[in-house]
């Protein structure tokens, strides 16, 4: 774990994966899904990482868990969204960038929605990897995202709607954006390999590999 420097002075923890202190690799915010900075998405940075990626995930609940859908929407619910975006998401992406390196951001569920948000309102950004998450207009407006994305969203959701996810990629083309958007015949979470119930491999498969080409010419690494 790593604290990082909030830009209202404030301080944020982090779980660090691969080489961090390689100012000159390319960098990668993390963000978790609505359960917390589990060792599900620890795992996934570890996985980022082995790819030659220094990655942080800034711990948003500050060390609380869910163990439970219930728990898990409390705890969202309890988010400052707008706090979570513009000051410990952007205190991940200030560490990532020192020395020049690129940074992208990247996150499932919340944490894709988040992925929108930061893509959106944060600077110093080169590339933004969404799963199943589209904020409220109010909090991001997709028109205003102008680095690469991508998005992974999943036919039978019914949080991160197929309607919702059109919408997303509506709003960015009218806006002469380009987004790299992938549909999967899944369910929401299909990414994640620790509920079975979900977890769909070979769309999880195929998703991380389109992800990494993805972030490969983004990220230049």
């Amino acid at each position: 774990m790593q604290t990082l420097r909030r830009p209202d002075g404030g301080s944020t923890p982090a779980y660090a994966a691969g080489p961090v202190h390689d100012a000159g690799a390319p960098g990668l915010v993390l963000i978790q899904e609505w359960w917390g900075l589990n060792e599900q998405i620890k795992a996934t940075a570890d996985r980022l990482a082995a790819q030659g990626l220094r990655v942080l995930v800034p711990d948003l609940y500050r060390g609380k868990l869910a163990a439970s859908g219930e728990e898990a929407n409390h705890l969202m619910s309890g988010l400052d969204f707008v706090d979570a975006c513009d000051q410990d998401l952007a205190a991940a992406v200030a560490a990532l960038g020192q020395g020049g390196a690129k940074v992208g951001v990247m996150g499932f569920c919340m944490g894709g929605a988040l992925t929108v948000a930061a893509a959106a309102r944060l600077s110093g950004l080169s590339a933004a990897v969404c799963f199943y998450g589209v904020p409220p207009k109010q909090l991001a407006d997709p028109a205003q995202i102008a680095i690469p994305f991508q998005g992974h969203f999943a036919t039978l959701d019914d949080w991160c709607t197929p309607a919702v996810a059109a919408q997303l990629e509506t709003d960015m083309k009218a806006a002469g954006r380009q987004p790299d958007i992938h549909h999967y015949a899944a369910q929401h979470a299909f990414f994640n390999a620790s509920r079975p119930e979900v977890f769909d491999a070979g769309c999880a498969d195929l998703a991380w590999q389109r992800l990494l080409a993805f972030l490969h010419r983004h990220l230049e690494f």
